[in-house]
């Protein structure tokens, strides 16, 4: 545990982080990025009928896209509201996913207990990252793999959090972006991986709105920003909206008024679990 984390009250800590992924609407938020799952299922390749649980699941993003190819899906995560979303939605295809509500870093399954253990930008954010690291480990079966998108500090997303955190204090534990270091991915997950396959990609976020009306879709869907935005004055308020739009626009690609494109690197973990 980090000495950060160590200085402050862990139940404290974890209350605010499940009240921040439950403000704004995670599941509008994240059907812009469902074709990031798709991508990144395709290169895992999990097969049908393999088991897999989806850590930080979310509505289930990554995990309903799983179940559509047959694979035996369970998803986890400390939002009550994203989880009912998921169930919901699951109930609504007919999908025979299952839902937990539950901490990464206390999942709620027993050792070995699935092929694949796989967190889509989801995991990045608990506080105690080395616990984290452990409970992918030990549920995670012998020869099956571990899974990872991790958003890179020096990537797109890592400089938006950068300049978040110039007006917001850091909250008191490891910034998320360590998981987007490989060096870090191999200390964490340490020597209970038989191999390890890390790969730097490029994540297409392309939205149907200007950079101003992208950093509004975010202040309102996205619990991150949207608890940013309400701890702060009005001023501030203004200052981190023109900074956010400032970023947005001298990254996109798109030459269309009403649509923003930008690519945000991430670090593509896959990661074998030792046989012994």
């Amino acid at each position: 545990m980090s000495a950060a984390v160590a200085s402050v009250d862990i139940h404290f800590l974890k209350h605010r982080l499940r009240a921040t992924w439950m403000a704004g609407d995670y599941d509008r938020f994240s059907r812009f990025m469902e074709s990031s799952a798709v991508e990144f299922l395709d290169r895992v390749g999990i097969p049908p009928g393999a088991s897999l649980l989806d850590v930080a699941c979310g509505s289930g993003q990554l995990a309903l896209v799983a179940a559509r190819r047959g694979v035996r899906v369970t998803g986890v995560d400390i939002a009550e509201n994203s989880i009912r979303a998921a169930r919901e939605r699951a109930q609504a295809e007919a999908l025979p996913a299952q839902f937990d509500e539950g901490d990464a870093e206390a999942l709620p399954y027993a050792d070995a207990s699935f092929d694949v253990v796989a967190s889509l930008f989801g995991a990045i954010f608990a506080p105690r990252p080395d616990l984290v690291a452990q409970e992918l480990v030990r549920v995670c079966r012998p020869g099956g793999t571990i899974a990872m998108a991790n958003w890179t500090k020096t990537g797109f997303i890592g400089q938006m959090f950068a300049l978040v955190s110039r007006f917001i204090a850091p909250p008191g534990m490891p910034a998320p972006v360590l998981w987007g270091d490989e060096s870090m991915v191999r200390e964490r997950l340490g020597s209970a991986i038989a191999d390890f396959r890390l790969t730097r990609v490029m994540y297409r976020f392309d939205y149907p709105f200007s950079p101003a009306g992208v950093v509004d879709f975010f202040r309102e869907y996205y619990g991150p920003t949207n608890r940013a935005f309400a701890a702060l004055t009005a001023h501030d308020q203004e200052a981190l909206h023109a900074d956010l739009v400032a970023l947005w626009r001298a990254h996109n690609q798109s030459a269309l008024a009403n649509r923003t494109t930008v690519d945000a690197e991430y670090l593509q973990v896959v990661a074998i679990r030792s046989k012994q």
